[in-house]
């Protein structure tokens, strides 16, 4: 459904940049051009009426307007629902491979992070990391002087 919509929207998007795209603006413009030139004569005449094509292509902008402008508030409100609500948007439950390898990784780092901690444990040959908790830095730097 949601993919429909968004088909829709396409297609909506590139009737809109045509029919904009055909307005003649001051004088020019596609629609003298592909229509057998200005003053509603030639082509134009005869594919879009006796009042030419002026009328016709701002009647279509405007209908073509409304109906994008709609369009987006739909496929926004359908994107900000979960999959069952509103026949779009994101299935919050199924995780993407990336986020699956990513926890994958996680995992590995922290399992290796647990085996660095156990070879370095107090009886082992290196020495491990000197840990300084915030009240042992305040009585260190107490002592020297306030840490300046």
């Amino acid at each position: 459904m949601f993919t429909t919509w968004v088909v829709f929207h396409v297609i909506i998007c590139i009737a809109l940049v045509l029919v904009v795209l055909m307005q003649s603006s001051k004088g020019g413009g596609l629609s003298g051009s592909m229509f057998g030139g200005g003053g509603g004569g030639g082509m134009g005449g005869a594919v879009f009426g006796g009042r030419g094509a002026t009328s016709f292509l701002s009647k279509a902008t405007t209908v073509l307007a409304v109906i994008f402008m709609l369009n987006c508030g739909a496929l926004a409100y359908m994107s900000s629902r979960p999959t069952g609500q509103a026949g779009g948007g994101v299935d919050m439950d199924s995780d993407s491979p990336i986020t699956r390898q990513a926890q994958e990784e996680r995992q590995r780092f922290m399992e290796q992070q647990e085996r660095q901690q156990v070879d370095q444990a107090p009886g082992s040959d290196t020495a491990a990391p000197i840990q300084i908790t915030p009240s042992e830095a305040a009585d260190t730097a107490g002592a020297t002087g306030g840490g300046n």
